[in-house]
């Protein structure tokens, strides 16, 4: 019997490898059951909420909450958000075609979760993404451009309007949301910074064209946002990037 052995038949590396094994099984078996914890897979039937099948299922956690009440998942009576849809094939698991206006859908790009309809904030409980006119302790750096007062120039290469001011997260100290005043009402919308690409020339977006800014989600103050309010805006933004135009739905070959 070798060093290491302790049978002529099992050894140390042996032992070694089967307790791998048993690991990364039991990784898998914990990734498996967290994913559920969401409710993944959603079930069509049922009219809102997310519905666990399938196994591993994993019970209930509580989470504690810093601001605001504890959450509880999976929780099967948490509403789902709203979509407008048909059936693309007729058979299961087929794609889906949004119903009526594709940028309101809440389906493909465009779809988005039913969030709390509450501001999310900093450690120190106050509303975290604010407007600059606000948090007077942030503004642009010297060596960027600052978008205020510029164009919004869109995929239709039209104006929608005028930046007027920037929305600052004050925890991670970036801009998250461009405010704009459009030109044919007047009303102001919010842009995500990630769909603008900011120059000299202007802030170009390319998601929308400029006429489809009227429908963009508002937000109920006009000095903080909701975490509902923020899935719905990105959602329309990133639902333009596929259904703003007809020739964006086909094939690039």
């Amino acid at each position: 019997m070798e060093f290491g052995g302790f049978t002529q038949s099992f050894d140390a590396a042996q032992l070694v490898l089967y307790v791998f094994w048993a690991f990364f099984a039991g990784v898998v078996y914990y990734l498996q059951r967290e994913q559920h914890r969401e409710g993944y897979p959603m079930d069509p039937g049922r009219p809102n909420g997310p519905y666990t099948t399938g196994w591993p299922l994993v019970k209930p956690k509580t989470y504690k909450m810093r601001h605001g009440p504890d959450m509880v998942a999976p929780n099967p009576d948490r509403q789902d958000g709203e979509y407008s849809f048909e059936p693309g094939n007729p058979w299961s698991g087929g794609n889906i075609v949004p119903k009526g206006d594709p940028l309101l859908a809440g389906v493909g790009p465009g779809a988005w979760a039913m969030r709390a309809d509450e501001p999310d904030l900093t450690y120190e409980g106050n509303p975290k993404i604010v407007p600059l006119r606000v948090a007077k302790d942030y503004n642009v750096a010297k060596q960027n451009v600052d978008p205020r007062g510029m164009q919004v120039l869109c995929a239709d290469k039209e104006s929608a309007g005028q930046v007027v001011d920037l929305w600052i997260d004050q925890s991670e100290s970036i801009f998250r949301f461009i405010e704009v005043a459009l030109k044919d009402s007047g009303t102001h919308v919010l842009i995500p910074m990630n769909f603008a690409r900011i120059n000299k020339h202007g802030v170009h977006v390319n998601a929308l064209m400029s006429y489809q800014f009227n429908n963009v989600p508002k937000t109920k103050s006009p000095e903080q946002i909701t975490l509902l309010e923020e899935e719905k805006i990105m959602g329309y933004f990133g639902a333009g990037l596929l259904y703003a135009h007809p020739s964006r739905l086909d094939p690039l070959l």
